[in-house]
């Protein structure tokens, strides 16, 4: 039986379509498991940190399906050039976000270790790291749903900034083991915490570089560390 260019079209729209609602479905469950284990850490609520762990299990389901779907669209439609950047890219933003979920589950497992000691005043150093790396990873996932280029072109400076900021926390909490050797644990925590938040931006810079290949059939990758050198 013959198949007209039209139906092949509007089957893999409708495929492409099905593809892109899962991975909307897991960008916004990631970005509240993220927000989840935040608010486990500042508030001490153990009771937030353990339904991040328990909600992680969803993600992973969900990336499994976006890989299944990914390569069966392409077996079935052979897509190129944009057609083919858009289910790629599908696959890449799932497999980024999994890694993000990853990141808030170490996070929520850091956390309910705090949560079980004495208050660690230090924590609140780790605010400006808190809020540049949510603001990153929203703003990955808009311009990746908006195709926005600019924003994604911003993103890696941004990243390259949380990076100076996790540097110097880092720098300061190490120099506050010396001077309370009894609080080694808690302060060790809040380093793991902050360099989860890391590989958080590091995910978010990721997904920009996507957005912007989607959009130009540009890469963009390592553009910015040639420059510098």
């Amino acid at each position: 039986m013959a198949y007209s260019g039209k139906h092949i079209s509007s089957s893999f729209d409708l495929a492409l379509t099905s593809l892109q609602n899962d991975v909307l479905m897991m960008a916004s469950l990631t970005e509240r498991l993220f927000r989840n284990a935040v608010d486990g850490l500042v508030q001490r609520n153990t009771d937030i940190c353990n339904r991040v762990v328990a909600d992680d299990e969803e993600i992973d389901v969900l990336e499994k399906e976006v890989d299944r779907a990914g390569i069966d669209t392409l077996i079935r439609f052979h897509p190129v050039a944009t057609d083919l950047r858009r289910v790629i890219s599908q696959m890449k933003l799932s497999a980024n976000l999994e890694r993000v979920a990853d990141q808030s589950v170490a996070i929520a497992r850091r956390a309910k270790r705090l949560n079980a000691q004495p208050v660690c005043p230090e924590i609140s150093w780790l605010d400006p790291i808190l809020q540049h790396a949510l603001a990153q990873f929203h703003d990955s996932l808009r311009a990746f749903v908006d195709q926005d280029t600019q924003l994604s072109l911003g993103l890696k400076p941004r990243d390259r900034e949380l990076d100076a900021i996790i540097s110097r926390t880092t720098e300061k909490l190490i120099a506050a083991m010396t001077l309370s050797p009894d609080r080694i644990h808690s302060l060790m925590d809040l380093i793991f915490v902050a360099r989860s938040l890391e590989r958080i931006g590091d995910h978010a810079a990721s997904i920009g570089e996507d957005a912007f290949w989607i959009d130009r059939a540009e890469d963009i990758r390592h553009t910015f560390r040639k420059k510098e050198e």
